[in-house]
């Protein structure tokens, strides 16, 4: 059973204010999700989770997660701006990316960021763009075939476009020694939202044994290991959610028995979660507007795949909570839909859901995380509201609603129409 974080009575007062649909995060969730990550590798001085911003990138949400102590990774120009923005600085910031354009470089470089390169290559790129390498810097990992946990294939490394090949990685390392570097680390994303509390001391495992190989061939003692992301949430109400406290207890264990051992124990930790920090933590609310009657059971809601997207490009599952009837037992099965002139504009299929009516408010849970980041413009759908519901009980917009102004403001438009816009007003 999954519980929303909002009554019926308190969406209807806000939508007075702020129309469906809307973005609505939870400050309380968030802080909470953050302390407690803190807390499951409090054991590890110097822990830091950075935050990935792609996940939910807007300045509050930020700013919250900066307050508890989150540093973010970034990973393109703007997502750079944002965090400087914010107020982070130098090694708070990670910048990861891939295909990365040299004026990049430059800004992560200008903010004081850890710089962590994709593809062997980009080690000659950055010395050529930078003039000199920055003293600190991290490498990213792919030990390509499959990641497995336990018998099961989590995912297929091999076939992922990020990461070097442990000969690069060996290789990588060498050459940053002998260009100057004098701080370390490394980086792998192996699997995506795993919902097993096995995922972190598997990868740690993983990380540790090559990190311990770097010591002893190349006589490098890396400073920080970045574990990434990868753990996920339970989106289906019957899945057993993560236990970050064992998982971080799970780590420690995997670091005495290979990184103290070998003289490494002073390396410090790195997560990035993003899914795992925001996702539980978000919502789509939406109006139910229209029904249609043909093969299927259609209820029409005023939300759409470019508000939320991952049910129409990943097949994704996204509870739904029907405010007011958590009680009800008469229920009927229905496709929720948007108004796209696409057939994947559903957001549930054959989902069995209280028996709607025009004007029930749907909560979509889990959508705090590459939810509104993913969204976009097609049939000139405009994003929507983020607000936020904050400890107090208050709300907050955090950003408002897109105008057709707004999606007109990039277009080279003629002087009629900027006339017309301004007669609409």
């Amino acid at each position: 059973m999954k519980n929303a974080y909002v009554s019926k009575e308190q969406v209807e007062a806000i939508a007075k204010e702020y129309p469906t649909p809307f973005y609505l995060y939870d400050e309380k969730g968030i802080r909470d999700t953050a302390r407690k990550l803190y807390k499951a590798f409090s054991w590890n001085p110097g822990f830091k989770e950075y935050f990935a911003i792609k996940a939910t990138p807007n300045t509050a949400i930020l700013r919250i997660l900066k307050e508890e102590g989150c540093g973010v990774d970034c990973s393109s120009k703007v997502e750079l701006t944002m965090a400087e923005a914010c107020g982070f600085k130098g090694q708070e910031i990670m910048f990861s990316s891939n295909d990365t354009p040299e004026e990049e470089y430059i800004f992560a470089r200008e903010l004081g960021g850890i710089i962590n390169l994709d593809d062997f290559s980009n080690i000659a790129e950055v010395e050529e763009t930078l003039g000199t390498l920055p003293k600190t810097m991290s490498l990213r990992f792919n030990p390509g075939g499959y990641f497995k946990i336990a018998n099961t294939i989590m995912d297929n490394p091999e076939e992922a476009k990020f990461g070097m090949t442990e000969a690069q990685i060996l290789e990588g390392y060498k050459i940053l020694k002998e260009k100057g570097v004098e701080h370390f680390g490394i980086h792998a994303f192996l699997a995506s939202n795993t919902v097993s509390n096995e995922y972190y001391p598997v990868l740690a495992r993983q990380l540790f044994q090559l990190v311990v190989r770097i010591k002893k061939e190349l006589g490098i003692s890396l400073d920080f290991v970045n574990l990434s992301g990868g753990i996920g949430i339970p989106y289906r109400p019957e899945q057993e959610p993560n236990d970050i406290l064992l998982i971080g207890q799970g780590v420690k264990e995997v670091f005495e028995e290979i990184l103290v051992p070998n003289g490494l124990g002073h390396i410090r930790l790195c997560t990035e979660l993003g899914r795992f920090m925001l996702a539980p933590y978000g919502a789509l609310i939406t109006k139910v507007i229209h029904f249609k009657e043909t093969y299927r059971h259609y209820a029409g809601v005023d939300a759409c795949a470019a508000n939320l997207m991952r049910p129409a490009i990943y097949d994704a599952y996204h509870h739904i909570t029907v405010l007011g009837k958590e009680e009800e037992k008469e229920t009927k099965t229905y496709d929720v839909v948007g108004s796209l002139c696409e057939n994947n504009d559903k957001f549930a299929k054959n989902r069995e859901l209280p028996v709607l009516e025009k004007g029930d408010y749907l909560f979509f849970h889990d959508a705090g995380a590459h939810g509104f980041a993913m969204g976009y413009n097609y049939n000139g759908k405009l994003w929507c509201a983020e607000l936020l519901l904050k400890e107090d009980g208050t709300v907050k917009c955090i950003r408002r609603a897109q105008r057709d102004t707004d999606y007109f403001a990039t277009l080279d438009i003629d002087e009629d129409f900027q006339k017309y816009l301004q007669n609409r007003k």
